[in-house]
């Protein structure tokens, strides 16, 4: 009876099992700059681009939808900034890493993001063999940050978390909190509704719920205390007009 071998692959061994990607959700509200980035996450053979969009509410809707292994974040952006946006995912979707990438090296930005849930912090300026580095450290379970920020940084970070204290912030509901994100970017309450698919009326509630739990009084007081909170990243201008 002849004897039948398997063949062989071309790399001389057994058959190799196709290759899993790395499904990943690109988030940053500048099309050139996602284009970018789109172009370098394609140029590894392991990943692949399961959707993109430039809106922190949009990304966390997508989210729901494709369940991605990674979501790349710009920090600045409508809707919900990636700090924000990094929270309420690892709420809803503790398997899903997040990498948010950033122009601000502000210790304060990236020890919110460690807090927020997120696995990565990537500077823009860094060289390009870095997001694939932070994207290949999340999906591993492990932190990373990109130069000049150092391991000795995320050590002292980390042991800030472990004392990190509730602040009247972390009262808020999550949808407390994107009415507060809108609000800061000066969306009405019916622009806000829209966002939210919800009425006017509702958003007024969560607004006056939110003011109430932070001790606020008037639309000054939110954009300073937004700002001190570094809810809003250094590159963004809010207004303190009053929406209507």
């Amino acid at each position: 009876m002849p004897h039948h071998r398997r063949a062989a692959d071309p790399l001389g061994g057994r058959p190799h099992p196709a290759l899993k990607k790395t499904n990943i959700l690109l988030v940053d509200d500048h099309v050139l700059v996602r284009h970018g980035i789109r172009l370098l996450i394609e140029s590894e053979p392991d990943f692949a681009i399961a959707g993109e969009c430039g809106d922190g509410l949009e990304a966390l809707r997508l989210v729901d939808q494709l369940h991605p292994d990674v979501v790349v974040a710009d920090l600045t952006m409508p809707g919900l900034n990636g700090l924000e946006l990094a929270r309420q995912i690892r709420q809803r979707h503790p398997e899903t890493r997040v990498v948010i990438l950033s122009m601000h090296s502000n210790e304060a930005y990236v020890q919110t993001a460690l807090q927020n849930g997120a696995s990565a912090y990537v500077l823009k300026q860094a060289s390009a063999n870095d997001l694939g580095r932070a994207i290949h450290e999340a999906c591993a379970g492990r932190l990373f940050l990109s130069p000049p920020l150092t391991d000795l940084a995320v050590k002292a970070m980390l042991q800030q978390r472990k004392g990190h204290r509730p602040s009247r912030y972390d009262s808020l509901t999550n949808r407390e909190r994107q009415v507060l994100h809108l609000v800061v970017q000066g969306l009405t309450s019916a622009e806000i509704g829209k966002r939210l698919f919800t009425s006017p009326r509702t958003v007024e509630t969560h607004r006056a719920n939110l003011m109430k739990k932070l001790q606020l009084k008037t639309q000054a007081d939110l954009i300073r205390f937004a700002l001190d909170h570094d809810l809003v990243p250094g590159d963004s201008t809010p207004s303190a007009e009053t929406p209507s």
